[in-house]
């Protein structure tokens, strides 16, 4: 039995078992960093939940003072959105703004303008530049904090005298006001600076760190003191937590949607996340080099390969394909034999005009042997295959 002239195939595409042998590390290295980051996540918002929060009772709550100043009669109410704290500023009011850093410019100048002339008290706690700029014009936040934590008073001003030694030590300030008052210095700049108002008759309070204000720190040195003598001044006390759902923050009053409530680092991670993939995707696409024949273990006679695949024509009843492997094989070799190209051996129109030349018999059914429709059983398969190989004998013998 003829076969046809044609190598099989080899698809040299991966399987899925080798990409996942070949991903599985870069898979698992996903999983760990994406497990650490939860368990980072979770233990870092346990750990502050409720930072500052005077209704909270966490170590780094403000319940106690709350509490305290209750006691005392001060009443305090918490306020999460700038037009709240504006409404509330007043001669007979202390605004605490727990982290003034949160708010942007404008919703700083915008409060600034509100406290100004209130004639109250303003209490900023921990504010770094430029936000203390903008809140209390003529102070500057130092870059470097301080490293004690518990300071000395060091000024004259009463209600630092009273409380003694406390836990101030953080963002040091420095002003160019010749009226202010400049307490627990570290390395001759201040921790607390009050700054009076230049008209109304209130003040402005910055402190550069929230210890005294935290549940777990007030007990200790002169905390609990300094703490109510600076926040119980007024009857009423108005604590400003800035929230991220204040429309204020925004400009336009409208959050119109998902990306409005990302910040910015967050996008430009994600676009150097996506230039990354960009560059791997290059660097793992890239062109293979030539092949490289590879001899093989074991030399295999062409005759065993022909008898092995038309073992599998035969279990398969795939008489359509073996003929078609028969009369291509076929073609292939007359082509020549012939004088026409082999590239035009499959083309009707030009190989049957040709092998007429040469054939001296009945011609009538040369298409029907080369070009016609599979044979409809065995029987037809094995008379097709001796009247092509009698067909090639007898053009090889013209």
């Amino acid at each position: 039995m003829t076969t046809e002239a044609t190598l099989p195939t080899t698809s040299t595409a991966p399987t899925v078992r080798q990409v996942w042998t070949r991903a599985r590390g870069i898979a698992l290295a996903a999983a760990l960093i994406l497990v650490a980051a939860v368990a980072m996540a979770a233990v870092r918002s346990t750990a502050r939940h409720g930072a500052l929060d005077p209704r909270s009772a966490d170590p780094h709550g403000s319940r106690a003072v709350a509490q305290l100043l209750a006691d005392r009669g001060v009443s305090t109410r918490l306020v999460t959105t700038l037009g709240a704290a504006r409404d509330a500023a007043g001669p007979d009011t202390t605004l605490l703004v727990a982290v003034p850093d949160l708010l942007t410019s404008r919703q700083q100048d915008r409060l600034r303008k509100a406290v100004a002339a209130s004639g109250g008290r303003t209490l900023l706690v921990a504010a770094g530049s430029p936000s203390v700029e903008r809140l209390a014009p003529g102070v500057t936040a130092d870059p470097a904090t301080s490293s004690a934590t518990t300071l000395a008073p060091g000024c004259t001003l009463p209600e630092a005298r009273r409380a003694g030694s406390a836990d101030t030590g953080g963002i040091r300030y420095t002003t160019t006001r010749l009226d202010a008052d400049r307490c627990y210095p570290s390395a001759r700049l201040a921790t607390l600076l009050r700054v009076p108002e230049a008209s109304g008759g209130g003040d402005t309070v910055v402190l550069g760190a929230p210890d005294i204000l935290y549940n777990d720190h007030l007990d200790k040195q002169g905390n609990a003191s300094l703490a109510l003598q600076l926040l119980g001044s007024r009857p009423h006390l108005v604590w400003y937590l800035p929230s991220l759902s204040d429309v204020s923050a925004t400009g336009t009053g409208d959050r119109k949607n998902f990306l409005d409530l990302l910040p910015s680092g967050w996008l430009w991670g994600t676009l150097q996340l996506f230039v990354a993939a960009v560059l791997a995707a290059f660097w793992r696409g890239r062109r293979f080099g030539p092949l490289v024949p590879e001899k093989l273990p074991v030399a295999i006679r062409a005759s065993e390969t022909a008898e092995g695949r038309a073992r599998l024509y035969r279990k398969a009843d795939a008489r359509d394909r073996a003929a078609a492997a028969l009369r291509s094989a076929t073609r292939t070799r007359l082509a020549p034999l012939a004088g026409i190209p082999v590239t035009q051996a499959h083309t009707p129109e030009a190989l049957l005009p040709a092998l007429s030349a040469h054939l001296t018999g009945d011609q009538q059914s040369l298409h029907s042997l080369l070009f016609g429709p599979p044979p409809g059983d065995d029987a037809a398969l094995i008379a097709l295959t001796d009247q092509l190989d009698a067909l090639e004998r007898e053009v090889r013998r013209s």
